[in-house]
């Protein structure tokens, strides 16, 4: 980066990055993860469902995604006739790297004749090999919609995976997969938070590492109160329409930023200040204003993969 944009500041990189976008008839994604000052200049900030939905409903010809490979990935198989820039090659998802499709492929001939599940946080290579993709959001409706007699292979992540299993009291074989930030969050440190602010309501994400004794306390008829167990945009829906006014947030930090500004007079408490994703963070202003300027770094899928991990993605398109 040259030392003309290093020396710029954040409100100078932002209008910069609007008036190259302006130029290249550029649509900017970013996940709700992302550094705020990155939310601040996209067209669209969301979660990978939300992400997705927005890049194939988009005309402009280049799609800036903030946010990390896979999902990257994701708008390229939707929109093949679209560049897709990823401003760092670097960004990408310790869940998953979990999972390769040499290692799924060696899974389902343990269970011939199973349905394979695999999480959005997967390798296009992974979602060629499944036969639905899934959100943390619509993970529940896309196994209910399964047919009841049929083996289901759930992966990467375990956690979601068994939150699922448990909600929908389905046969779902589960991936030993994590994200190293919410398998971070655990029992103790909700527990500490909780006596810290026993007037917030609990937002927990289905990955967290603290989910299966929630699911244990839902099975038992004692879930703790004031808990909701729900996506980051079911977090955003959830604290915009409850009526408290204090939140403890169980999934990465930076989904604060947006509710903040969705409920601006509401205090949000992070379940774990530690809770934040290297790879989510190293996207900044000054590498989206280098992707739009020189149009690095394209994304690209090899059109048979894509073929095939797109059958996955209108299959859950189809379901939500």
């Amino acid at each position: 980066m040259n030392t003309t944009i290093d020396r710029l500041t954040t409100e100078d990189l932002q209008e910069r990055v609007r008036d190259r976008k302006r130029k290249k008839n550029a649509v900017i994604l970013a996940h709700n993860y992302q550094l705020p000052e990155v939310q601040d200049i996209a067209d669209f900030v969301g979660d990978s469902l939300g992400l997705s939905q927005a890049a194939a409903r988009t005309d402009c010809p280049v799609i800036v995604f903030c946010g990390v490979h896979f999902m990257a990935e994701t708008a390229a198989i939707l929109c093949p006739d679209k560049k897709v820039l990823l401003p760092d090659l670097e960004a990408g998802c310790s869940l998953a790297d979990t999972a390769t499709a040499e290692q799924l492929r060696a899974w389902k001939a343990k269970h011939p004749g199973a349905v394979v599940v695999s999480y959005v946080n997967t390798t296009a290579e992974v979602k060629a090999e499944s036969d639905y993709c899934c959100t943390s959001s619509n993970a529940v409706k896309i196994v209910q919609a399964i047919p009841p007699d049929r083996e289901i292979l759930f992966l990467p992540d375990m956690y979601l995976g068994a939150y699922v299993r448990s909600v929908t009291g389905r046969d779902v074989h589960l991936w030993l997969g994590e994200c190293h930030v919410h398998a971070g969050i655990r029992p103790d440190t909700i527990a500490a938070m909780r006596e810290a602010h026993p007037q917030a309501e609990m937002l927990v994400h289905p990955e967290c590492g603290c989910t299966t004794s929630f699911l244990y306390y839902q099975a038992c008829g004692d879930m703790p109160g004031k808990t909701y167990i729900c996506s980051t945009e079911g977090m955003v829906r959830h604290v915009a329409q409850s009526p408290a006014s204090e939140f403890i947030v169980a999934t990465e930090t930076g989904i604060l930023h947006r509710m903040r500004q969705e409920a601006p007079l509401k205090t949000f408490y992070p379940a774990r200040e530690e809770a934040v994703c290297q790879y989510m963070k190293k996207i900044t202003l000054e590498k989206v204003l280098r992707s739009l300027e020189e149009e690095v770094y394209q994304v690209t899928v090899p059109p048979e993969i894509a073929r095939k991990a797109k059958g996955a993605i209108d299959r859950m398109v189809a379901i939500t």
